[in-house]
């Protein structure tokens, strides 16, 4: 009765939790910045969204089928397999362990045996029965590893999140990069076409006497230097295809049949960014970092807890005869409960080596925590700060391209008239086509830096209206979409 008495009272006993409760990750100074406020009434879009917003299918297809194939994807959802099972291991050790077992052994002992009552030297002995063991989760060990553990497994989570929103993005810039590199290949291609016209007139010219051999040769020089600009490009666009079908978990040629196709290219006219502390819950990395931070508070309980005393409880019971006919009779059973405690009295500083190297962790976890924060902060301003750029670069390069085809244009009409040459007018169309390859690239960088803005501020947010500036693997309508974007 005493030791049931104990037993009870070391039980009850078992709603102490030593080591510090988590409270919440450091407070971090975000500063100030981004004065682009959230629409009223937008909120954050699922991680899904984002390149949907882009309005162009073939991307759609190609993100959602990355996302359900890629490797990496596919690794980080084994990873996150593997840390529910170590939740449920940490779990289990809270419950009593149960063991069956039974024994029919041949049993020779001598005259002076223990078993006289036998009645024969020469028996079997046999066996059957149940023992049960249980620790008493006393100063709350079991419990913490449960929260460090569940607190594991959600930064898995986020960890996998963070590899969903670099898939998406990689799949996303490597697309539009494969655009426009065809789109550059089709303003140089139509260069190329005017500067071969221009050659021709100019050779004409020459036989007259109307050209001289140095413009000539400045014409032929143009022409070369965008002749072998062309394989380059061709290369740009054949290596993002071949990137893609790898993206997606195939073979790398699966994806080259884009490469006979059109698709748009978007840049948004203004993007909300929201505050900055809309980052901390936006971005997995950050939150991934919050839950290391907050398992490693657990931890620190769970080294505590060794030095404490531990209680367990073993119980054994079953059937054991010299027979198999008196197995299960009355007189065959027997078993027995046996509260143990232990307690370290001496183990030569183990235990509190091992609470400060939980310390050190868990600082190391806030620190990078902090690391984390100021990280996400310093991407997502330079990804703001280069899409703004390139968006403006594109905006300056669209009036250029108008500009260049008013002169175009009126060359055209001073042609009809006899003011110029064919040369003249054939140069003119030339400036404009290098225009359209300059808008292609600005165009393309605008874009990039777009997906890249997405991805820096977490991917999960409402989507912008977009201009479509693009539209391959042929320039069309560049005035109209000058007109609309202003």
């Amino acid at each position: 009765m005493r030791s049931v008495s104990l037993t009870l009272m070391l039980a009850a006993m078992a709603g102490c939790t030593v080591g510090p409760d988590y409270n919440g990750p450091p407070e971090v100074k975000l500063g100030e910045g981004w004065t682009l406020p959230t629409p009223e009434g937008k909120a954050d879009a699922a991680l899904s969204d984002w390149w949907r917003a882009l309005g162009d299918p073939a991307l759609t297809r190609l993100v959602e089928q990355a996302l359900a194939q890629n490797l990496d994807v596919r690794q980080a959802i084994s990873r996150i397999a593997e840390a529910r099972a170590l939740v449920a291991a940490s779990s289990a050790r809270s419950l009593p362990v149960l063991t069956g077992g039974a024994v029919a052994a041949p049993l020779h002992q001598g005259v002076n045996g223990p078993l006289p009552a036998l009645g024969s030297r020469d028996t079997t002995l046999y066996a059957f029965g149940f023992d049960a063991s249980w620790e008493v989760d006393l100063f709350g060990s079991v419990r913490r590893s449960v929260e460090s553990a569940d607190a594991r497994l959600q930064a898995v989570q986020e960890d996998a999140a963070a590899v969903r929103i670099s898939v998406a993005a990689e799949v996303a810039r490597t697309y539009l990069s494969m655009r426009g590199a065809q789109a550059e290949l089709a303003a140089r291609r139509m260069s190329i076409e005017t500067l071969q016209r221009t050659l021709d007139a100019a050779r004409r010219r020459l036989a007259q006497g109307d050209v001289a051999q140095a413009d000539y040769n400045a014409i032929q020089s143009r022409l070369d230097a965008g002749l072998a600009g062309l394989p380059a490009i061709e290369a740009r666009a054949r290596g993002a295809a071949l990137a893609l079908g790898t993206l997606l978990g195939g073979l790398p040629e699966d994806e080259l049949a884009l490469l006979g196709s059109g698709g748009t290219l978007l840049v948004v006219t203004e993007l909300p960014t929201g505050q900055r502390a809309d980052l901390l819950r936006r971005r997995p990395d950050v939150r991934a970092a919050e839950r290391k931070l907050a398992a490693s508070t657990a931890d620190i309980g769970v080294a505590t807890a060794e030095l404490f005393p531990r209680l367990s409880i073993t119980a054994l019971g079953g059937f054991t005869a010299a027979g198999a006919n008196p197995l299960f009779l009355g007189d065959s059973l027997s078993g027995i409960i046996a509260p143990l405690i232990s307690w370290r009295v001496f183990d030569g500083g183990r235990v509190k080596a091992e609470i400060n190297a939980a310390q050190a962790r868990h600082e190391t976890a806030a620190l990078a925590y902090e690391g984390a924060v100021l990280n996400a902060l310093g991407d997502a301003e330079r990804a703001l700060s280069q899409f703004r750029f390139a968006r403006q670069a594109y905006v300056l390069q669209q009036q250029a391209v108008v500009s260049i085809e008013q002169d175009f244009r009126n060359a055209q009409r001073r042609y009809q008239s006899g003011d110029i040459g064919l040369v003249e007018l054939l140069d003119a169309e030339r400036q404009l086509r290098d225009a359209q390859e300059g808008l292609a690239r600005a165009q393309a960088n605008a874009a990039i830096d777009l997906v890249s803005l997405y991805k820096s501020l977490g991917g999960g947010w409402g989507a912008p209206q977009a201009d479509i500036i693009i539209d391959t693997p042929v320039h069309r309508k560049e005035r109209v979409i000058y007109e609309q974007a202003n």
